[in-house]
């Protein structure tokens, strides 16, 4: 039977802030064959993905107000591949972005705040371009929550997350 560590992440998401590091920190004190049971507002289906990449199955249940217990659990294998950094839509080309913006040097949430913001003013098609320091895990949900596309990946230095969002058309 799997022990697990519990974090609660719903006070940070509640005061608006990115949980993201309190729960790799927390992967980082898991002991082997140690699983996370994580507290969240929302479904955190990006984590999945980043969660697989690190070898945990995952197993999400909603609780009552609307929020959700995960369960992460060590698989027996790590997945021989990480999913696209993408939500699974067809790319093709895509015009290049009518906004650059460089979030590297900003705390969380305003890198989120400020993508969001520009994200709403782009046109039909349009994409914007981001650059910053991690992956922005809890920023995709907000995305498709508003009908954005979107690819990213860390570039070749592995610290800087390159973003794109395309606008519906």
């Amino acid at each position: 039977m799997t022990a697990y560590l519990d974090v609660d992440v719903r006070p940070i998401l509640r005061a608006g802030g990115e949980p993201f590091s309190v729960i790799m920190a927390a992967i980082e004190r898991l002991e082997k064959g140690q699983g996370l049971r994580l507290y969240a507002t929302f479904k955190p289906v990006p984590l999945f993905a980043v969660m697989a990449d690190k070898g945990f199955a995952h197993s999400a249940s909603a609780m009552e107000g609307g929020e959700w217990e995960v369960l992460f659990t060590p698989a027996a294998a790590k997945p021989a591949q990480v999913a696209a950094p993408s939500n699974g839509f067809d790319f093709g080309a895509w015009p290049d972005p009518r906004v650059k913006l460089d979030n590297r040097d900003l705390e969380p949430p305003e890198p989120m705040v400020r993508i969001l913001a520009a994200a709403d003013k782009l046109g039909p098609g349009e994409t914007l371009s981001a650059l910053l320091r991690r992956e922005p895990v809890f920023l995709f949900p907000q995305l498709e929550k508003r009908g954005f596309r979107w690819l990213g990946g860390f570039t070749t230095d592995g610290a800087t997350y390159e973003l794109t969002v395309r606008a519906p058309s």
